[in-house]
């Protein structure tokens, strides 16, 4: 599968890189590119770049990596939602799973309520001893002692 990747170029200290299409299987400094599509300087914020010819990889299935994605979306080459490229030091709020949370936290709130109102109802048998009267009530049968 190709890939549209950087190739860091430039001095220690001092990077600058290419934006290449290659396999994605090799490694970006080994230099077997298929075709250099532009490059970019991080610290100028300059980039040159052949908008026509990136269309045409995307178009033929390479695909660009995070950081070139996010990249092309500023620029107005491609349009989309950026990637969060350092998802560990920057975690990105995800809506549908907010939502979900707070949906399954309302339904168990409610199933609360309705188990407490159940065991606040009273029994079938308590509303039966209540009804008949006292006179009704079976007596308790008390037995004696003998005396010795």
């Amino acid at each position: 599968m190709l890939m549209i990747r950087f190739q860091r170029i430039g001095r220690t200290n001092d990077p600058a890189f290419r934006i290449a299409v290659l396999e994605k299987t090799r490694a970006a400094k080994a230099g077997s590119i298929v075709e250099l599509l532009g490059t970019y300087n991080p610290r100028s914020k300059a980039l040159t770049l052949n908008e026509e010819h990136v269309k045409e990889w995307i178009a033929k299935g390479a695909q660009p990596t995070d950081s070139i994605r996010n990249l092309l979306i500023n620029k107005g080459v491609i349009a989309g939602k950026k990637v969060n490229v350092l998802p560990k030091k920057t975690p990105q709020k995800d809506e549908a799973a907010e939502a979900k949370a707070a949906a399954d936290a309302k339904a168990a709130e409610e199933a609360a309520k309705a188990a407490a109102a159940a065991a606040a109802m009273p029994t079938e048998e308590e509303v039966v001893a209540e009804a008949l009267p006292a006179e009704a009530a079976p007596e308790a049968v008390v037995e004696e002692t003998p005396a010795a």
